[in-house]
């Protein structure tokens, strides 16, 4: 008999075909199987159920013993994670889930070895506080097909007609994804980039999906259907020479994803969460007939400029409200020598204060995977967006700091936070860097993010509709120091001014009816 803890992965040899697991409860589950390398089947099967689990594989038959889990993964502990609101992520048992993942995107490729690269990564990203990795399955971004960076140790996902996938491939990564979640860490599977769907055709995109389902479907993981789902590739023809509109291109792509996503959710076993990376329109409009549960929205790269876009982007998606919103691809930190710490604290603060369940976090380095002995190079287009090694760009001091303002937010019920500009004298607008972002709980909690631009970092800030006394802090995300103002008891109106900020630089107050610990 098979022994497993709670919501760990268990695998077994069977014949080629569908495996019916019944679980104590008497339910059942169809598991699919998948191929590897040698050309044997396998299943893979977890559950959160403790007690004996039946299986039944054609004439084989057998059983697998899942017990309690007694550790502190997270994923082990609470379960996958789903979406139940459009407000915040939680695990299966209901634990409320803070996303703050790394872009990873190249993650399975040689640039990432394994295991002493990607333990070193993971390890202080597990430290700093973050949740989750966005990591491609084998199509990668910004490069063609069978292009030799794309390579893992033993060659390409596909052959080149994309008429046969290649099970070794995903021998290797199986390692990394393990490893992945071992640490505690949620693999958000990016299937492919939007574009192989007119590559390879959206039969070769359901086989694939197909077999990341049966291989991966077992672990805590989040499929993440395509990336930037609506962009056709650099160099499309059809595009350059004008037969070809932005707009049809979108169409066609789009119910070919929306059936893809459709097909995924009816045939995995498990039922794990699916988003879309990028579901808006080059015309500015938001899609929300993607079918998934969850939507990434993507900002900008333009550096310290684009911080005005990013507040716009992620309101506007915020206010269609059709789904939860994880800003999953923003400045990545020192992309085209820009975009560096402060930059990144400005938009998690904004993600995480105007409505988003998630921030990603990146770094130019990590995402295509620089290695000190070999950079990336140009993407399609001609240049490159820089040759940071991902060895120095895990150390970047933003990835600290947003993980600071992580851990911070999470000494208070974050997951409850409702907006409320209208409990600060200078509430940003949605539409310039001026101003400041205002959440809490009534009668409990304010969190209020004062950055360093406009009147917040030069004036006393007043609070308004305090019902009561509470206690005063300011919180600096870059050296992870809490300052206690003592008291702020407002006057007959309401009203508490803060004092002025120590420093020059972005601020957190905080009013709480409770002491922080």
């Amino acid at each position: 008999m098979a022994k497993v803890h709670q919501n760990g992965v268990t695998e077994w040899k069977v014949p080629q075909g569908q495996v019916t697991v019944t679980a104590p409860d008497g339910s059942k589950v169809n598991l699919p199987s998948f191929q590897k390398g040698d050309g044997s089947y396998w299943v893979r099967y977890a559950s959160s159920l403790v007690g004996i689990h039946k299986y039944q594989a054609g004439s084989e038959s057998g059983e697998i013993e899942v017990t309690a889990y007694t550790g502190d993964n997270p994923l082990y502990k609470h379960g996958a994670v789903k979406a139940p609101n459009k407000k915040y992520l939680e695990h299966a048992d209901g634990t409320p889930f803070f996303w703050l993942a790394d872009t990873w995107w190249m993650g399975l490729t040689t640039r990432l070895p394994y295991p002493e690269g990607i333990a070193e990564l993971a390890q202080d990203r597990v430290k700093k506080g973050f949740t989750a990795v966005q990591i491609v399955a084998g199509l990668f971004p910004d490069m063609g097909p069978f292009d030799p960076r794309g390579k893992n140790e033993v060659g390409f996902p596909w052959d080149e007609n994309f008429t046969e996938l290649n099970p070794a491939f995903f021998d290797v990564a199986d390692k990394k994804i393990a490893y992945i979640v071992e640490q505690g860490l949620m693999p958000c599977i990016v299937g492919c980039w939007g574009y192989y769907v007119d590559f390879a055709g959206k039969e070769a995109m359901r086989k694939h999906w197909d077999h990341l389902v049966a291989r991966w479907g077992a672990y805590p993981v989040m499929w993440c259907m395509a990336g930037e789902v609506f962009m056709p590739y650099y160099n499309n023809p059809g595009i350059l020479d004008g037969t070809l509109s932005y707009e049809d291109y979108e169409a066609k792509v789009g119910a070919d994803w929306i059936e893809l996503t459709d097909h995924v959710r009816a045939t995995d076993p498990f039922k794990r969460t699916i988003t879309v990376h990028c579901p808006h329109h080059r015309n500015g409009g938001y899609d929300t007939g993607m079918h998934a549960d969850v939507h990434m929205t993507g900002t900008t790269h333009s550096g310290p400029m684009g911080l005005v876009t990013n507040i716009v982007k992620v309101k506007e998606a915020i206010d269609v409200g059709a789904l939860p919103l994880i800003n999953s691809e923003v400045n990545y930190e020192g992309i085209c020598g820009s975009s560096y710490a402060d930059t990144q604290r400005h938009i998690f603060m904004v993600d995480m204060l105007t409505g988003c369940c998630g921030h990603t976090y990146g770094a130019n380095g990590i995402w295509q995977l620089n290695t000190r002995k070999e950079a990336y190079g140009p993407s399609p287009h001609g240049s490159s967006w820089g040759d940071t090694p991902w060895e120095d760009a895990y150390q970047m001091p933003g990835s600290g700091q947003v993980g600071n303002a992580k851990r911070f937010m999470c000494k208070f019920d974050w997951w409850r936070f409702e907006p409320h500009p209208e409990w600060i004298e200078f509430p940003n607008d949605g539409k310039t860097l001026d101003g400041s972002f205002c959440v809490g709980i009534p009668g409990e909690v304010r969190f209020i993010f004062f950055p360093m631009f406009g009147k917040a970092a030069h004036d006393n800030n007043k609070i308004f509709k305090l019902d009561g006394s509470y206690h005063a802090y300011f919180y600096d995300m870059i050296q992870d120091q809490i300052h206690d103002l003592g008291m702020a008891t407002p006057d007959a109106d309401g009203t508490w001014k803060t004092p002025r900020v120590p420093l020059f630089q972005d601020w957190v107050v905080v009013l709480s009816k409770k002491p922080i610990a």
